[in-house]
Parts: structure tokens; sequence; C-alpha cells
């Protein structure tokens, strides 16, 4: 080397020994001119391979890169004027070293290679270049050496020698600096790249190098989302490379060419194998097994090779980043000892410990950069992941075969989507991991070795043990979770049942019983709760004590082995620093086996389901086919599938264009299976099939889409007003129109919830008239509607004069009356067609056709008998589900926006995990049986009904919190923030004791005492974590006592709210409360807040021990705190708003997707396969929108508190160096191995500052619902009646008023009236007249407005309300019962005997069902009796009103939907068994009425007649005309 250089390479006296170091100048002018150019060089074919894949277009030649081209230029001439020089020198005859002649040829060609990347980089379109940053950078800071020691040696000399190369360097330098400031300024955004036609680009694309690696770019959002809370209009829109668009199509084709691939070699071993066997003719039965052996070795499509494809290149940039972070993560321990030996060594010159404490910020500050950057791309391939096997799993629900689809519900595939995909992204985070912790655990255990030898094994053999005991803790946890699901999941079904019945628990008074059901249920959760909370907090003890043992065991055994090993502060605080780097990898590993374990489970199920048949979308040709004809068949065989048994056989057809085609035949002949074969739905298993142009297809079952009903008609074609104005009058939807509350703009919810069957049908139709397709395959459209109706339907659009004539049209009807009217007429039998031909014909030919005929004919006589009442009542069938009060519906104005919100609700309350399902289905069984009542005009109509929900933005007020102090108790409160400084002051005790430790004396090689000194370190260390132990414990059971006050003091407000409430209130708002906010409080509030709390004291123990060390920190804690506490703020604040839009955006994916997944097949008629797929891709970019952001957030977050972090360690760092004089070895290890584990705690303390305050919002929203007004009491002491009330059963209303809610319209007015007992009174009148209302009032449901009500001249409004409520007796019009025994039904406080409800029973006709049972009155009625037909449960109602008996009887009748014999019986009943008793009828059919003693007539809430009703149909008034409507009079 010195040759090379002409003067030494190292002096250590000149550059360590010193207090004024300097490098040799041949140091400088090989090692340190090279380092930049060996980056540059290493650097390029990488760079070159990504620049050559990056294609954004160029950048226009701008001022800014002519300078950096300039610049480069000229640092190329200097440098070669260099070489020149030398040159020069040599033909003087002073021959330079070798040294003068390479350097400045190596750096003049890179810098030459520098300038013309500038230029390469500009054609392709980089604005920033990270490359050159660092080029620059590195050149700089290796001038910088030379820089000040040729200042040096000049000042010392006096003089210049060299001035040519001293005067060149001096250029060069200058030259850099301006290089590497141009560098930093980014150019204009490429031209001729893809136009960004976004409204809010996200500004990550355009932004510079240095931006990136610190996010700065988000900042911008991060302010906004301070100022005011972020909505959906501020996300910026995603990167092209994250949409949807590019991912799916990507892993499509990775996907496809892997099944190509399996394809190939599964032909290619096929054709082996059929050589070989003629090549061996004789030996058969060994060749046979050779060729099964053969067909398994088939390998299946893999999807992880697909996915490893698509997204592994990205990743594996992620990984690459994790090596660099793993390895920089053991040089701050190894600086922490260097700085020990500087602190001991009291000669050293004091520029070492500056240079240290340099580097160990250099360090960790790198660390951070290089660190989140991994976590960046782990993010983004996770969300990658979940866009591509989103999009793939939907594309491939469009195209499976029915089969297929039938091996899995919607509900599994739906999952496939949420959980599975899920799972993908959230391994992704942590799946480095896999080999990083080993490597971080073998390179600690490493130097640990070399630190205190083979004594690391014991403290290694306690981590190991720890490792099944938590794993065992693991595995306990999650049985007990399951157990408090199935607890959970049952109390949210009662009370979904407890709401939707509510207003008959008040009307029975049985609230008492149901409140004790739902409270038994929370007990046994709450039992399981508290289990768990048990285990839980011996894993925090074993989590928090972990690194403690470890380091006791270890030290102990060290100190033990040998009287000659001494304890000093740099074996110990460097091993303790190694210790806690191995915690996180040890704790992780187990974590992520597991993890990778669940996932490959999702990755079996989604291949399975990737790996299914596909319809084949040729099996229908759609060119070719005789002419004149629009369908042909030939010799057809359908099946379901490929392996089952044929369903249609040998069909043989022709239509021609624009005949009218009838199928006929039995239930289950394969009608409907010769439409989806004809669609292509059906596997062809031979012959072939033709069907020219376009299809429209109206499915047995409509399928009714979540969007509004013009849009259900128009299905993505373009409006016509005229065309849709005439569809809609054919189907007969003029009059639905009418009474839905947004006209054709009426959200529909899920599966057309708020539709009548028949509307739907009728959209349906309305949907394949609209389509004006060439095609129309109509399934049965005509059964779900009522005769009348169905005639309209026929004679409108399907027949000879509808206005489909001229198109093709194959009917499946049951309808024999339309028959005459068709072309032809296909008889299917058992899957074969046995006839076809004209009705005249087939009747000639007295077969299949004639029977079929002979059988139907005799129904259809049948049914023209019944009432048919079905239209009008189908008409308000959406009119009710609506209105959510089923029968206060008396004059209710209600608006659009109302009906519009509560269908959101419902479709919100549906999609959230799905709490309440099976809610909707009751509601519509309630609405069946309405009255027929015309639309009501709405008045003022801006009255909400149901108020829009609150959602709380901005900061959580402090009252929340004091709010579940108290009801955790302030004491416990308390008593837990006491415990958890007593742990701290423990664990910092154990550590002083530890420097303390180290710094005893050592006396002829040995340290004395060590016995005392290792009892103390355990005592400390142990008391630590039995504190935590006993602290997570109170936590845990204050977290549970609030969980039940809350719930309790919840659940008694809702038993005690009036009705009113529950009028104006979606159930799916309060079941929320119960289901998801108690969810919070139970399960995510207290590990939080005990996260929280060990965060905050982590971080204030820190502070403490630091200024304890070196008190002058205490200067800079207040501009840290200061930034800090603005970070916090800004990044709560956003990411709370984030983490709302991104939950809110994610049902709306899965609703789309079950709801595409059942109705495929129209989808598929209708070809819009295409559009579907693009508003799915909308709808995950949307989520992933607020999901991108949400990441980056954390981020963000992590530089700015790791950079707060790192700066603790400088400052730590600094001062120990500038108070070295003062300090002792032990305390500076002490409070820099301190600082260096701050920064994981404050960045968690973010996080969970976040986390509480998100969640404790919960607090608020059940306090809110537990504080609403409540009904009168239930009981008044001193007040009650005597026990045999009402004896006699006289009723009197006196002047008596009364309105629905505060701000509406009296609904009666001034009432006076007088009812003896044992009367019969029939109350009638028109819709809205208020006879609902009379019977609200006598059970107070209603509260008067003045005026009052006397029973047996006892004033009902001064007794409590379940004393009035159980002397009353009601037989309510909807017939409501509850999931439970047939006997909690009757009697739910088990007051009657065995012997009472079998009587009860035998009166009420049930009691043969009853005894036919297995388990008699313990039969199990499902959840709203769905069990039972509509007319039983009539009749336990009727049974119900037995058992009570009271004098006054109350009968709101059921209206048209109930069957006529269940009301006869019920009519018979009430006269035989409550002859002596008061009865109200409120009647809808007047016959059931004509023989009661007097008619009460009410017209707008007054009284209109009132007397017998042979004199009131002599007096011909509104009675009168009521009969003679009704055929009475």
């Amino acid at each position: 080397m010195e040759a090379f250089c002409g003067s030494r390479f190292w002096d250590s006296n000149l550059t360590i020994h010193t207090d004024n170091p300097d490098l040799t100048p041949c140091f400088q002018n090989t090692i340190l001119a090279w380092i930049p150019s060996i980056y540059l060089w290493s650097a390029l074919p990488f760079y070159l391979l990504y620049l050559k894949r990056n294609k954004r277009g160029y950048i226009v030649l701008s001022v800014l890169s002519r300078f950096k081209t300039l610049f480069g230029v000229l640092l190329w001439c200097v440098s070669w004027a260099d070489l020149f020089y030398s040159f020069h020198e040599l033909l003087q005859n002073r021959t330079p070293p070798p040294v003068y002649f390479v350097t400045p040829l190596v750096v003049g060609i890179t810098v030459l290679l520098a300038t013309l990347l500038i230029q390469y980089e500009r054609l392709r379109g980089i604005q920033s270049s990270g490359v050159l940053i660092i080029f620059w950078f590195l050149s700089v800071l290796c001038a910088v050496g030379p820089f000040r020691s040729k200042i040096m040696t000049t000042t010392a000399q006096g003089h210049v020698n060299e001035r040519f190369r001293f005067t060149t360097f001096y250029i060069y330098f200058a030259l850099i600096i301006i290089e590497l400031i141009l560098s930093f300024f980014k150019e204009k955004p490429p031209f001729f790249s893809p136009v960004n036609k976004d409204a809010n680009p996200c500004p990550e694309l355009n932004s510079g190098f240095l931006s990136r690696l610190t996010f700065w770019w988000f900042t911008s959002m991060a302010i906004q989302g301070y100022k005011r809370p972020l909505e959906d209009k501020d996300l910026w829109s995603l990167n092209e490379d994250d949409t949807s668009k590019t991912i799916v199509q990507q892993l499509s084709k990775e996907w496809d060419r892997e099944k190509a691939e399996c394809k190939q070699k599964e032909d290619v071993s096929y054709v082996k194998k059929s050589n070989h066997v003629l090549n061996h003719v004789g030996d058969g039965p060994e060749e046979a097994e050779v060729l099964i052996r053969d067909k398994k070795h088939n390998r299946k499509p893999s999807f992880l090779k697909a996915l490893l494809r698509t997204f592994g290149p990205y990743f594996l940039i992620g990984s690459f980043f994790k090596l660099i972070q793993d390895l920089l993560s053991f040089v701050n321990p190894q600086l922490l000892s260097v700085l020990i030996g500087f602190i001991k060594n009291k000669d050293a010159p004091a520029w070492w410990g500056f240079l240290i404490a340099a580097l160990m910020f250099i360090c960790a500050v790198l660390q951070t950069l290089i660190l989140h950057q991994h976590f960046q791309y782990c993010f983004v391939t996770g969300m990658r992941l979940r866009t591509g096997i989103t999009g793939v799993i939907y594309r491939k629900s469009l195209a499976i075969t029915n089969s297929a689809k039938r091996s899995s519900t919607v509900g599994e595939i739906v999952n496939l989507m949420s959980v599975d995909a899920q799972r993908f992204m959230d391994l992704m985070t942590f799946l480095n991991m896999v080999w990083s912790a080993p490597l971080q655990i073998f390179l600690a255990l490493y130097f640990l070795w070399q630190t205190l030898g083979p004594s690391v094994l014991a403290g290694v053999a306690v981590m190991v043990l720890l490792i099944p005991f938590n794993s065992a803790i693991a595995i306990k946890t999650r049985a007990f979770q399951v157990e408090q699901m199935r607890y959970k999941d049952s109390r949210i079904k009662l009370m979904n049942e407890i709401l939707g019945g509510i207003k008959v628990l008040k009307l029975y008074a049985w609230e008492p019983s149901f409140s004790e059901k739902v409270l038994e249920i929370r007990k046994n959760e709450l039992r399981v709760l508290k289990k768990s909370a048990y285990l839980n907090s011996l894993s925090t003890f074993a989590w928090i004590s972990a690194p403690f043992l470890v380091a006791l065991t270890t030290f102990a055994v060290y100190v033990s082995v040998d009287e000659k090993n001494i304890l000093d502060a740099e074996k110990a605080f460097v091993s303790l620093s190694l210790f806690n780097i191995l915690k996180f990898p040890l704790n992780m590993l187990p974590q992520v086996i597991s993890n990778i374990a669940q996932t490959s489970v999702s990755l079996k199920r989604i291949q399975q389901f990737l790996s299914h048949d596909e319809l084949d979308p040729n099996c229908v040709e759609t060119e070719v086919i005789a002419p004149g004809n629009a369908i042909s068949v030939r010799n057809a065989t359908f099946s379901w599938g490929k392996e089952l048994k044929p369903t249609l056989k040998d069909i043989n057809m022709l239509v021609p264009s624009g005949s009218l085609v009838a199928i006929v035949g039995h239930v289950g002949c394969g009608k409907s299976s010769l439409v989806s074969a004809l669609l292509g739905e059906m596997e062809k298993l031979k012959g072939e099939v033709a069907v020219k142009g376009s299809v429209a297809y109206v499915p047995q079952q409509a399928w009714i889409q979540n969007a509004t009903l013009k849009d259900n008609i128009l299905f993505g074609q373009a409006p016509n007003e005229e065309k849709y104005q005439n569809a809609l009058e054919a189907c007969a939807l003029k009059t639905d129109l009418e009474v839905l509350p947004g006209g054709d703009q009426t959200e529909i919810g899920e599966k057309g919830i708020n539709l009548s069957g028949g509307q739907r049908q009728r959209v349906s139709l309305a949907r394949a008239v609209y389509s004006s397709s060439d095609i129309f395959l109509l399934d049965d459209p005509l059964s779900a509607v009522d005769s009348h109706v169905a005639k309209h339907i026929f004679d409108k659009v399907i027949g000879p004069d509808g206005v489909l004539k001229g198109k093709t049209r194959i009917l499946v009807t049951h309808g024999i009356s339309f028959l005459p009217q068709v072309d032809h007429i296909i008889v299917l039998v058992d899957g074969k067609i046995s006839e076809m031909g004209s009705y005249q014909d087939l009747l000639k030919q007295n077969k299949a056709f004639a029977e079929f005929l002979r059988n139907y004919a005799l129904d259809e006589d049948i049914e023209e008998d019944e009432p048919t009442m079905l239209e009008e009542e189908e008409v308000l069938l959406a009119e009710d589900t609506l209105s959510i009060h089923t029968d206060l519906a008396d004059n209710e104005p209600v608006t659009n926006e109302v009906r519009k919100q509560f269908l959101r609700q419902l479709s919100v309350v549906s999609s959230e995990g799905g709490e309440c399902p099976n809610k909707m289905s009751t509601k519509r069984r309630v609405c069946e049986k309405k009255p027929a009542e015309p639309p009501l005009p709405r008045k003022n109509a801006n009255e909400k009904l149901i108020q829009a929900e609150t959602t709380e933005t901005g900061r959580v007020k402090l009252t929340v919190f004091w709010q579940y102090m108290k009801a955790v108790s302030p004491v416990i409160s308390l008593v837990i923030c006491f415990l958890y400084c007593c742990q701290n002051a423990a664990a910092i005790g154990a550590n002083v004791w530890l420097s303390d430790w180290t710094n005893e004396p050592v006396v002829n090689g040995t340290q004395h005492n060590t016995a005392m000194r290792i009892g103390v370190y355990a005592a400390l260390g142990l008391l630590q974590g039995l504190i935590v132990l006993i602290c997570s414990f109170t936590l845990a059971m204050g977290g549970i006592n609030a969980a039940r006050t809350l719930h309790a003091a919840l659940l008694e407000n809702k038993f005690h709210t009036p009705q009113s409430f529950y009028d104006t209130t979606p159930t799916g708002r309060i079941i929320n409360r119960f289901s998801k906010d108690i969810y919070v409080i139970d399960e995510v509030i207290p590990p939080t807040i005990l996260m929280f709390l060990g965060t905050f004291f982590t971080s204030l123990s820190t502070m403490i021990v630091i200024i304890a060390s070196t008190p002058l920190f205490t200067v800079v804690i207040v501009p840290l705190a200061i930034l800090y506490f603005f970070v916090q703020r800004f990044y709560v604040a956003t990411s709370r708003q984030l983490k709302r839009l991104e939950s809110v955006s994610r049902s709306p994916i899965y609703s789309h997707f079950s709801e595409t997944v059942s109705g495929a097949s129209v989808i598929r008629a209708y070809r819009r396969v295409k559009a579907f797929v693009d508003i799915s891709d909308m709808k995950v970019d949307e989520n992933q929108k607020s999901y991108y952001p949400g990441i980056v957030s954390n981020r963000w977050l992590g530089i700015r508190v790791e950079f707060v972090g790192n700066c603790i360690v400088l400052f730590a760092a600094l001062f120990a160096v500038v108070g070295r004089t003062s300090l002792n070895a032990g305390l500076v290890g002490l409070s820099v191995s301190y600082a260096l584990q701050v920064t994981l705690s404050l960045n968690w303390m973010v996080r969970m500052t976040s986390e509480l305050e998100t969640n404790i919002v919960a607090v608020e929203r059940i306090k809110e619902y537990s504080e609403t007004e409540t009904e009168a009491p239930w009981i008044i002491e001193g007040k009650s009646p005597p026990e045999d009330w009402p004896s006699k059963g006289e009723l009197e209303f006196v002047n008596y008023s009364v309105r629905y809610r505060k701000g509406l319209d009296l609904v009666l007015k001034g009432l006076n009236l007088q009812v003896h007992g044992g009367e019969k009174i029939g109350i009638v009148g028109r819709t809205g007249a208020g006879k609902s209302s009379m019977t609200l009032c006598l059970f107070r449901i209603l509260e008067a407005v003045k005026g009052e009500i006397k029973i047996d001249g006892v004033k009902i409004s001064e007794i409590g309300l379940h004393d009035l409520r159980s002397r009353l007796t009601i037989i309510p019009q909807d017939p409501v019962l509850f999931s439970g025994t047939l006997r909690m039904n009757l009697d739910p406080f088990n007051k009657y005997s065995d012997e009472e409800i079998w009587k009860a029973l035998e009166l009420s006709h049930l009691k043969r069902f009853v005894s036919s049972q297995p388990s008699m009155l313990d039969y199990e009625c499902s959840e709203g009796g769905e069990n039972l037909s509509v007319g039983q449960r009539q009749l336990v109602c009727l049974a119900r009103a037995l058992l009570r008996k009271t004098r006054i009887l109350i009968l709101d009748e059921a209206t048209a939907a109930i069957d006529l014999e269940t009301d006869d019986l019920i009519q018979m009943t009430i006269r035989t068994q409550f002859e002596d008793c008061t009865v109200l009828t409120i009647a809808h059919r007047l016959n059931t009425i004509m023989d009661y003693t007097r008619v009460l007539v009410l017209d707008n809430g007054t009284i209109a007649e009132f007397d017998t009703p042979a004199n009131l149909i002599a007096a011909k008034g509104i009675f009168y005309s009521m009969a003679k409507d009704a055929g009475l009079a």
C-alpha cells in the first residue's frame, strides 16, 4: 500500500490517540475517495433494471436538469484535470505515486456516470432520484475529512504545497455540495405520462425521494384531519398499481398461466400412457395399475405460485429492508459497550464520546427509516393481496357451474372473501419474521456468548420454557373465546326478538321475565370473560417478567460458576439490551407460525373454490340457426352437474321467431331446468342448442338488487322515459309506486326486503320488458301474484296483445286459463317432452296434457271463491315494512328521506356481520296481515320520523373517561394507577441496584457479597412481576364490573322506554348498542387501557432514570415533549376518522358480493357480467382508498415518534459524555440502555391513545341509550288496585284526547263513552280513524293529553303500569311468539299449573297439535314462531288470553291474511268462554260483530255513531254504508 500511495496508509497516533484527530493522506486518497464510487457502481445494475421497467414518459429538459448536467460535466473536468496534472508531473520527471493516477480516473468516470444517469432518469420519468441523492451525500461526507485536514496542514505549515491539487479539491468540494443541494429539488411530472383524471391524485407519486423516505407527503392529510374530520372526498385516489384493475389482471394472468401449465402436463402424461398401452398389449392387470398410479401424479394448479409470481418481487424489496434493519439493530448494543468503555477510561479524548453518540443516533435514525420502508412494502403487499384475491373470487363466482355453487353456501363464499382474504393481509405484516426471527435470535445469542460465555444458555433455557407456557395459555383463551361467542350470540338473538316484540311484551306486562333471561345469559358470558381475564393477566405477567427472569438466571449463573467472573457495567447493560432485542422475535415466532397455519387453510379453501368447473360459454350457439327460428334444440341431454344423472333427456324443439310458447307439467318435471338449459346454465351432455339474439330472463324467485326501484328495472341500460313508463304500466307497478315512499326512487333493501312477493316478481318482469331483448324466458312469473293481477299481466305483457307481441316468449306456467291463448304448448313429463302443439291439438290427443288440465281445473275453481283482498294488501306491504310501527300507522306522517334512511339502516345492520338476519323476515310476516289501507296523505313532510344517527367526531370529552372510571369504581381506578407506579418503581429499583452492583470494587479479581446482590435483584424483579399480575387482575375485574353495570343500566332503561321510542328508532341501531358497543366495553377497552398505562409508565420511568443520571437532560425534554404531543394529536384525529371511513366502506363489498352470488344467472342472462365486475372493483377500490392512508398514517407517525425517541438516545449519550467526570459506568449504562428501549413504548403509547379514544366512544353511546326518557313506573307503592279488580268490567272514557308523540295531531279528540260490565262492543271505522289507538290508550302505551279513562271507577293513570296491564287481556293483531318452549310462550312467569295450561290449549283447539308433539308443552318454538303456521300462532295468542281470563278482553282482529277457519274458531271460543266479560273488538270484517250488543263507529278520532247494530243499519249512516260494501245490508 505504501508503494501505491508513497506514504503510510494508517497511523493510529495521528488518527486515534490524540485530541485533534486526522487521517493520513493515503487513506484520504484511497478509501475515502473510493467509497462513493464503489456505492454507485454496485447499485448501478439493479437501478438500471428498475429504470427499464419504469415507464412514466419522459420529463421535459428543465433549467434544473441543465444545471445538474452542467455541474456534473464540470466535476468530470476537475477530476481529469488532476489526472492530466499527474501526467504533466511525469513528463517533468517528478514521478507521482500511482494513487494520483488511479483515484482521479475512478472519480472522473463515476461523476460522468452520475451525469449520464441524470439524463437517463429524465428520459425514464424519474422526478427525484434516491440513488443519486445518496451518492452526492456520500461524496460530500467523504470529502469533509480531507477538506478539514487540508486546512489543518496548511495552517500548521503556513504555506500551501501542491497548489494545483489544493485548488482543484476546493472546486470539487464546492461542486458536489451544489449537486447535493440541486438533487433535493424534484423535477416536474413526466410528459406523456397517462393523464391523471383524478380530482384528487395521491401526492406520493410526485413527491421527492426524501419526502417518500420520511412520508412527508402525508403531512397535508394529517393537518387536514386535525382541522376537521376527514370525509370521503378528502381521500386521495389510489395509485395505478394498487387499483383492482391492475392487480386482478396480473393475478388472473398468472393464475391462468398456472392452470395452463398443469393442463399441459396432464395432456403430456396422457399421451405417454396411450403409447405405453399399445406396445404391451399382453400384460393387462399390472399395466392398469401403472396407469392409475400415473394419474395421481398430476399436480393441481397452485394458487400460491400465482400469488408469489404476482406479489413476490415487490414483497422481496421489503424483505431486503428487513434484513438491513435486523443487522443494524445489533450495532447499538455494541456501541453501548464502547461508550461504557469510554466512560471508564478517564484519559480517552473527548471526541471519541461525541463520535459514539453521533454514531448511535445515525444508526437509530437509519434503523427507523429502513424499518418503516419495510413495513410500507409489507402492508402494501397485504393490501394488494386482498384486492387481488377479492377480485379473483368475485370473477370466479360469476362463472362457476351450478353444481359447484351448490357445494358451498353463499355465506361460505362470502367468508372466503372477507375472512380468508383478510388472513392473508394480516399475515403479510409479519411474514418476514419467519426468517428474520431465527436470524435475530442467532445473532443475539452469538453476541451474548461473546459477552458472557456459556452462562447465556441458562437464560435461553428460561425463554424456551416460557414458550409452551404462553402457547398453553393461548389455546385455553381461544377455547374461552368460542364459549363466550356462543353466549354472546344467544344474547343478541334474544335481544333481537325482544326488540322485535317489545310491544307485545308491554301489552302483556312480561318485561321482568325476559329481562331475567337476558341477565342470566349475561351472567354466564361475564363468568367466561372473568376466566379469560385471569389467563390474560398470567400471560401479561409472563411477558413482563420474561426479560427479567432471563437476565436474572443468566447473571446468577454467570457469577456463581466462577469466582473470577466479574459483572461489570459493560457486560450487564450490553447483555440487557441484547435480551431486549431477543424478546420480540421469541414472542413473535410462535404467533407467526400459527398465523401461517391458519393462512394455509385459507389458501386451500380459496384454491379449491378457484379450481371449480366453470360454465362453458359456448354450450349455447348464438350465431348459426335455421332461418325463421329463434331457438332450436336438437337431441340434447342436460344435467345439473357432470356427475349427476341427466335432468332433461332427448329434448327436440324448434321455436319460431315471435311465437309464444308455454311450458307446462307437474311440479319437478324439469320446466325450470329447460329454461336454464336455454340460458346455458346447465351441463350439456350431448346434442346442440342454438338461441338467436339477446335474452331477457325472469327467474321463478325474483332477484332484486339493493338499489332504487328504477335502477332495478333499468338494470344498467340507458334511461328512456317513455319506454320506462310503458313497462311500469304493463306490469301493474303504477299503483305500487304511488304507495312506495319515494316512488321509483325508493331504495329497495337487500333481497327486495321491503317489497311483497308479488311486487318483486313484477319488478323482475318490468326489468325484462324494459330490456327489449329478442327472446324472453319467463319462469313462472304469474304464480307469485294473485289471480286478477296475473290476468292483467298476461293481457298487457305476455299475451297475444301484450307489450311483447312479436317477440319470442317462452312461458313456464301453472295457470290453465291462459293456455288457450298461446301459440304452442310443450308438455314435460319427467324431463322429456311428451307432446307439443297448440291447445286444440293437445286436447284432441287426450294424453298427458288432458289429464294435467283435469287435475288443475279443479283447483282453479276453488281459487276463485277466496276473497280477493290480496291485491290491495300487497300494495301495502311496502308501506308497512317501512313504517316500522306496525299498527301505529294510523296517521303517521312519514317522509321519503326517513324511509330511505331506514332502509340504509337495515342494510347496514344486515351487513354488519349479519347481526339480525331474521329480523326482517318477522317484519314481513307481521305485515302480511295488515288491513288494506289506502295510502295516507302525507302531512307536514318535514317531520322526521327516524332521525339520522349521530356519529361522534373530534376529541372525546374527558367526561366520558370519568363515566367509565365511575363504572369501574373510582377507588379501583386509583388503586390501579398506584400499583403501576409501584411496579415501575420496582423495575427502576432493580436496574439501579444492578448498576450499583456493577460498580462494586473488584478485590483480588472477584467481587464480594454476590449472593446478597443476586438476592435483592431477584426480589425486586419478582416484586415487579407480582405487582403487574395483581394490577392486570384488578383492572380486568374493574373492567368486567364496568361492563356489568353499563349493560344492566342499558337493559333496564330499554325495558322501561316508552313505545314511541321504538317507533322512531330502527331496531338495528339498538341492537348495535347491545352487540358492538358492549363487545368493545367487554373485550377491547380493558386490554387497551392496560397497554396504555404500561407504555405510559415505561416512558415516564425512562425519563426519570435519564434525568436522575444526567440532570442536564431536563433542558431537552420540553421541546421533545411538545413535538411528540403535536405529532400525537395530528395522528389520532386523522387515523380515527380513517378507521371509521374504512369500516363504513367495507361492508358494501360483501353485501354486493352476496347479492351477486345469488343473482348470477340473471346477471349472465342479461350479459351484465362485466358491469358487475366493475362495480365490485369500484367498491373494493373505495375501501382501499381509506385503508391506504391508514397504513401510511402509521408509518408517518412511526417515523416522527421514533425520531423523538432517537433524539432521547442521542441526548442521553451526549450528556453522559459531557458529564463523564462525575458519572460512573453503571449509571451511563443504565440511562442509555433505558433510552434505547424508549422508542418502542413511545410509539405504542400514541397507538394506544388513538385506540382508546376510538373505543371509549362506546361508553358514551351506551350511556346515551341508558338515559333516554322512561315510561311511568311499573308498580306504584300504596296505589295498587284491589286483588279482584276489575270485578265488573265497566269502562268509562271522560273527555279523552291522545296523540302519538309531541308535535303530532290528536288521534282521539274528546271521547266520552260508557261501557257496562259484560257488554260486547264492536269498534269500526275507516283506516286512520283511531281504532287501534283506543286499545293502546287502555294499556297506557299512549298517555292521555287530557281527560281520563276509568275502569270500575279506578282512574288508570294513577296506578302502576304492570298493575294495569296484567289485569286486562288482549289478543293482538299480529301473533308474536318468542323462541323458547311453548309453555314459556304461554306463561313466562310459571304462574299456572299444567292442568290450567292444558285446559286453555283444549279450549283454543291446540290440544291435538300439542299432544301429538313428542315434547308436549316443552315443544320448542323457533324464532318468531316460524315452525307454527300463522293460524296456530293466532291460536296460541288465544290460549294466552284464556289463561289470563280477566274481566276485560280486547280483541284486535287480525285482518285478511288469517284463514277463515281459524277466525271462526277464535270467534266461537270468545263467545263461549268470555260470555260474562266485557269484550271490545276492533273489527275489519263486519259479519263478526253483527250480533254484538253495541257498535262504536269512529271517524277521524271522534265518535260518529254508537248504538246497536240493528239501529245503526236502520239509521243509514256510516255503518250502513260499510255494511252495504260488505254485502251485509
